[in-house]
């Protein structure tokens, strides 16, 4: 049996599933096995594994019904005790599953680990992601104290940064196939109120913001978001999960505003207690549509020259 079942699931990346899994290839830390689930792609991105010809790929296709089903269907796949998710677009540096595997090593009983990573913006701009945590010494790894305070600005748990135990991730169930939007922030709070996590801030994975075939905002009426109503109860006792929710229910009411979807940005923001937000964001949720259009291309072309901007 493998140390690591190396989840993917694959939908239309024929132009990043062959970068991405090299990137797997190339790890120092050999022990592993690689569940690629095919939910129904139509360009050439099956035909671009199969030509791979390796016997560490175990390729599964099923019909096109969403990342949440095809990474559970992939965990479903794994011979392996820990698993360890990887998007079709995104990178890993060759000591990523090394990494991991000294935190499971050093923490035994622990149920879920990952490592800090880095964010392609642009073919300009990469940024370490953001937190607190950071500002530890270098190298450093632990059990994370406050999952949500550290995970105000950038989550630490990013889908192909972390690893659960497998009994771990079916336990919780594993991501909501009821969700098409937040489904991994989802799982994160779930994961996070039942065990801590623990973390690396060494970075060895990279998260592709600008691969092919990306979700975009225009589609967000269509989206069956994260149900902020399961986690009613442990907000209104945890401080820290109340900020971190709210962030995001302030992120998805700018993106509804700007898809012109009123209904959803009211619901959303009248649950916002908006001394959790800064004067950025409290300026920002005033703003018309037009205004948040323009300030978002304005964003764009500023990270395409190199420099990042958010919010926060």
């Amino acid at each position: 049996m493998s140390r690591f079942s190396v989840i993917i699931p694959l939908y239309n990346k024929e132009k990043d599933i062959f970068f991405t899994l090299s990137s797997v290839f190339n790890q120092t830390f050999k022990d592993y096995e690689i569940i690629i689930v095919n939910d129904g792609s139509t360009d050439s991105s099956v035909e671009i594994v199969k030509n791979l010809k390796s016997d560490k790929i175990h390729l599964f296709s099923k019909n096109n019904e969403g990342v949440s089903k095809a990474r559970n269907y992939g965990v479903e796949k794994a011979n392996s005790n820990y698993i360890a998710f990887l998007d079709a677009d995104d990178y890993w540096y060759p000591n990523h599953l090394e990494n991991i595997n000294v935190l499971i090593e050093t923490f035994p009983k622990h149920a879920w680990f990952a490592s800090s990573y880095e964010k392609k913006h642009s073919h300009k701009l990469i940024s370490p992601m953001y937190s607190p945590i950071l500002e530890k010494e270098e190298n450093w790894f632990g059990e994370v104290s406050d999952f949500f305070k550290y995970s105000f600005i950038d989550c630490l748990a990013w889908t192909s940064s972390i690893c659960m135990q497998k009994e771990f991730y079916t336990a919780l169930n594993g991501f909501d196939e009821g969700i098409t939007h937040g489904e991994d922030t989802d799982l994160w709070i779930r994961a996070a109120l039942k065990e801590k996590l623990v973390f690396s801030n060494k970075i060895t994975a990279q998260h592709n913001l600008i691969s092919s075939n990306r979700s975009s905002i225009v589609d967000m009426k269509n989206r069956n978001n994260l149900f902020f109503e399961k986690f009613e109860v442990e907000e209104e006792k945890n401080s820290t999960l109340k900020k971190y929710l709210d962030l995001n229910r302030y992120s998805l009411a700018i993106k509804h505003k700007l898809n012109d979807d009123q209904d959803t940005f009211k619901e959303l923001s009248k649950n916002i207690d908006l001394s959790n937000l800064n004067k950025k964001q409290l300026f920002l949720l005033k703003q018309p549509r037009v205004i948040l259009k323009l300030l978002l291309i304005t964003k764009s072309v500023i990270e395409n020259l190199g420099m990042r901007l958010s919010s926060f």
